[in-house]
């Protein structure tokens, strides 16, 4: 990469990491004035709609696009300009960026992040027709890199029931804080934000209202009778006129005082880090795997959608567990019977026996030799079905089968032949 334009300067990501080279919009605008102009007017108008921290994270991204065209592409004056071979190359720098350790790779979903910024910019841009638009699209879906999915991660119900126990030996503020966070599913930053006033009752029962959040929806929570008895000892005590629910050394808390006060108590609970949303992740689970309905859990979390709740179906799902339990047996009888082999009367004493283990079923042209254990949904399929039909020429077989599954003691099977013969002989006497 060839050096900066003037006015670049330089961000550091910690104490003794190494450091990306930034650039900032004046320098940007000296370099390129146009693509300057409509990235901010772009920021200024989404700053319209969308949450600060999303403006701010918009910025970024568009900084160091345009930061990478001045720098590797100086004849690039506007937006305009941009080509399919600048997307392609500055796809190929962004993971040479530093990550969150100071060094690169740059995740693939910061990756995903810039890519997708990116095209909704260019998007937009076209859309509200932009004299700087560009001529074509630039960004396709196999751009941006397939995220992954993983399952999110909780307590098991020990630790989580070693973590409460580290919460009641806590001081009153802490053990709160974690219990609040336990049994109400909120986010760290919803936590942050809640009133003074926010727990109300309605019809004798104690409900917490939280406010406006990540998904722009408040909802009501059900407080636990003894997280209400908590929070009333706590409200005893204070005597101060902040409009937060909970305060720490005389101000409203922030995640990062939050985060330390659970790493101390799991520490003290013995039971490694854990990060504050991982409660949230644990009451779903535990929720879902005690029969709550898919639908409260979205309301009790605050989802928009039931997919944001379905992952949590995902996690020890009981109900597959139970499945395949019952299920267990007959799979392993796939394991500890023979398969396959078959003799006649003629062969040794040995397949003979082997011959015995099998469960024998007499079919029209043949038998079935599945194991004794294993259920059949298609065992006499055919001569169930409404649009079997048959005749006297065919009771020579009926009656096979009917005397071979009398021999295997196959009462339903010998019900079923013995009424497919006497319906022949009723309907040709």
């Amino acid at each position: 990469m060839t050096a900066l334009p003037a006015g670049a300067h330089v961000e550091h990501h910690g104490p003794g990491r190494p450091a990306s080279r930034e650039i900032d919009w004046p320098a940007i605008a000296q370099a390129a004035p146009v693509l300057a102009a409509t990235s901010q007017r772009y920021l200024d108008q989404v700053a319209l709609s969308l949450r600060p921290a999303s403006v701010v994270s918009a910025d970024g991204i568009l900084r160091r696009f345009a930061g990478y065209l001045t720098a590797n592409h100086p004849e690039i004056n506007g937006l305009i300009d941009v080509q399919r071979q600048h997307i392609e190359g500055f796809k190929r720098y962004l993971p040479t960026r530093p990550g969150k350790n100071g060094r690169p790779p740059l995740s693939e979903q910061t990756i995903r992040m810039a890519l997708g910024t990116l095209r909704t910019f260019f998007e937009r841009v076209s859309e509200w027709d932009y004299p700087d638009a560009p001529r074509r699209v630039l960004i396709f879906n196999g751009d941006l890199p397939t995220p992954d999915d993983p399952l999110p991660k909780f307590l098991s119900d020990v630790d989580a029931a070693k973590l409460m126990q580290a919460a009641t030996d806590a001081d009153p503020v802490r053990r709160l804080v974690i219990e609040m966070l336990a049994r109400t599913g909120l986010r760290v930053g919803e936590f942050c934000a809640l009133t003074a006033d926010a727990v109300t009752q309605i019809n004798r029962r104690h409900w917490l209202r939280v406010p406006l959040g990540k998904l722009h929806n408040d909802r009501y929570i059900p407080l636990h009778p003894g997280l209400v008895e908590l929070l009333n000892d706590y409200q005893a005590t204070r005597d101060d006129n902040i409009d937060r629910l909970i305060i720490w050394n005389g101000g409203p808390m922030s995640r990062h005082q939050i985060s330390r006060i659970l790493k101390r108590i799991a520490k003290a609970a013995g039971i490694g880090h854990v990060h504050p949303h991982q409660l949230r992740h644990t009451l779903a689970t535990q929720a879902i795997n005690r029969g709550m309905s898919l639908e409260a859990i979205a309301a009790l979390l605050g989802h928009k959608t039931l997919r944001m709740t379905l992952v949590y179906a995902r996690v020890a799902d009981q109900t597959v567990a139970d499945a395949y339990d019952a299920v267990s047996d007959q799979v392993d009888a796939l394991y500890t019977k023979p398969n396959g082999l078959r003799t006649n009367g003629n062969g040794s004493a040995a397949m003979t026996s082997l011959n015995d283990e099998y469960h024998h079923t007499m079919l029209g042209n043949g038998y079935c030799n599945r194991p004794p254990q294993l259920d059949c949904q298609f065992e006499s399929i055919c001569e169930s079905c409404a649009y079997y039909t048959t005749d006297p020429t065919f009771d020579p077989t009926l009656t096979a089968q009917r005397d071979h599954a009398d021999q295997q003691d196959q009462h339903h099977r010998v019900d079923l032949f013995q009424m497919l013969i006497d319906t022949n002989h009723k309907a040709n006497p």
